[in-house]
């Protein structure tokens, strides 16, 4: 989750099936061998695809299909939809199970499908035996996605350029361009958990595997809670808990990883040689100098590296340290960045914060995240005071739900917001410095989860799936389904990535 961009709850979705009945394609050919034939998954139809990112990430040969649903279940002789699914068959198809795994991704907005060239190698161990469907969630990818170009692009400009009354003529407008082909108040989590549950049924699994990342976190505890009996086991990773107000509390959120990262260059004599004043102190100053007087620089582009001008502002600052907290290897440079502009050159926190602006445009469908924030979270927002001295500040939340003004949405059933009590063996993963989901979000839903187990991930930071010999656990645990069970001294080779001392790097 994102204050601008709703990463992310930054900050990742995904569904399986079975073995048995991956015998068979309508052309007669053999389908181990047979890259164009296509193949059934239960009652689905399957095609070969590729699958691709766009960010560099490795392709990923696929199965992809098309599953229609009806937009309102409540009449299903209405207007229907389609649901963007690709499927990852085992790599040892022989010895394949039953019970696929639904991956989540996070956001809200985010596609499953666009975003697993990235986390496929997270999932070696567990392809092994099992099978991968990704379920673009409605509202996102190829799932009829409610997304308005170009006008919607303007949100990305910086919270101070934009009032509420803006944000909310804006979803007005995204609205009416989507009239046509949606109603945005149907794309709610709780009609995604419905049309997993249906893929489920067409697929032939009796159970699932889910595993969620950030908000597809949530995903997942309301399918469990729902669905108790079809689910096997639980993955969440960055963890949001179900009472959770999305965007509400990433002022604290950020403050407290912020003051967490920057502890740690005071352990580090070279750091704190390097940079005697704390990274959060200068951070905060730094924000009030440029509220006051923004300063306009000339930098290189990052992608042309042509010469460019541009305005640093405060959002400017605070936008890439927030960006930058979502993942150890990125912080490692925000002490650097900031001494550099502290002394006046702005340039390079100029340039990074034109990439890093760049790497995320577009990642999330804002319409479907407003269908589920304006749903799921608005009305429990209440603004707190604290946040005004906050390095945020209170105007990131009110830009996050400012948009539910103009935007047509649903709502929540009773019950939504209740702790997820499940006996279904579960695995939590958080970020020691998660500026969204910090571990103590792990702490409160592992409470209702007696077979499960947190584990906290030291010096890291948003999702983890992916770290150290964190595949290797994942791909027992789904072996096993036994949290407790697993051998996790192997994660004590994480450890925490130094601060740059320059741009040649850090000390080593």
């Amino acid at each position: 989750m994102n204050p601008r961009k709703a990463h992310p709850l930054p900050a990742l979705a995904a569904l399986a099936a079975v073995a048995a009945l991956l015998a068979g394609c309508d052309s007669g050919a053999d389908p181990a061998t047979d890259t164009t034939a296509t193949r059934h998954y239960g009652s689905i139809a399957f095609e070969p695809c590729t699958l691709a990112s766009g960010q560099g990430a490795r392709n990923v040969q696929a199965q992809c299909a098309k599953f229609e649903v009806p937009e309102d279940r409540s009449a299903p002789d209405g207007r229907r939809i389609e649901l963007n699914l690709a499927w990852l068959p085992a790599t040892e198809e022989g010895s394949a199970t039953d019970d696929p795994v639904f991956f989540l991704a996070g956001g809200p907005g985010q596609s499953a499908v666009q975003v697993w060239p990235q986390l496929d190698p997270a999932f070696a161990a567990v392809r092994k035996q099992r099978h991968v469907v990704l379920v673009d969630q409605r509202g996102t990818g190829g799932s009829n996605a409610l997304e308005c170009r170009p006008a919607d692009d303007t949100l990305d400009t910086p919270a101070t350029d934009i009032d509420a009354d803006a944000i909310a003529a804006m979803a007005r407008r995204c609205a009416a361009e989507v009239a046509d082909r949606a109603d945005p108040r149907f794309y709610t989590t709780t009609d995604a958990i419905a049309d997993l549950d249906a893929v489920r049924e067409a697929i032939g699994a009796a159970q699932v595997n889910l595993v969620g990342v950030s908000y597809g976190t949530r995903v997942a505890q309301q399918y469990a809670a729902r669905f108790p009996d079809r689910v096997r086991s639980i993955v969440l990773d960055a963890v949001a808990p179900n009472d959770l107000v999305v965007g509400g509390e990433f002022a604290h959120t950020f403050e407290d990883a912020i003051r967490l990262q920057s502890g740690q260059c005071r352990e580090l004599p070279a750091c704190a040689q390097r940079f005697p004043r704390d990274a959060h102190a200068q951070l905060e100053s730094l924000v009030a100098r440029l509220r006051d007087a923004p300063v306009e620089v000339e930098f290189r582009d990052p992608a042309s590296g042509e010469s460019r001008k541009g305005t640093v502002n405060a959002d400017t600052v605070t936008g890439l340290a927030f960006m930058f907290s979502y993942m150890p290897q990125t912080a490692s440079l925000l002490p650097l960045v900031l001494d550099e502009a502290d002394h006046g050159r702005f340039a390079p926190l100029m340039s990074l914060s034109e990439l890093m602006g760049r790497n995320t445009a577009g990642s999330m469908a804002r319409g479907m995240q407003w269908s589920v924030i304006c749903a799921e979270d608005a009305d429990r927002h209440v603004e707190d005071a604290a946040t005004k001295d906050t390095l945020l500040g209170q105007d990131v939340a009110r830009m996050f739900f400012a948009g539910c003004a103009g935007w047509p949405h649903g709502s929540r059933p009773d019950g939504f917001t209740e702790p997820l009590r499940s006996q279904a063996p579960a695995l939590l993963i958080s970020g020691e410095f998660d500026p969204v989901t910090p571990p103590r979000y792990g702490e409160r839903v592992v409470q209702g989860l007696p077979n499960g187990r947190h584990l906290v991930l030291r010096g890291q930071s948003h999702g983890g799936l992916a770290l150290g010999c964190m595949p290797r656990l994942l791909g027992q645990f789904m072996e096993s389904a036994d949290a407790k069970a697993l051998d996790t001294a192997c994660l004590d080779t994480l450890t925490y990535v130094p601060p740059f001392t320059s741009f040649n790097g850090w000390e080593p």
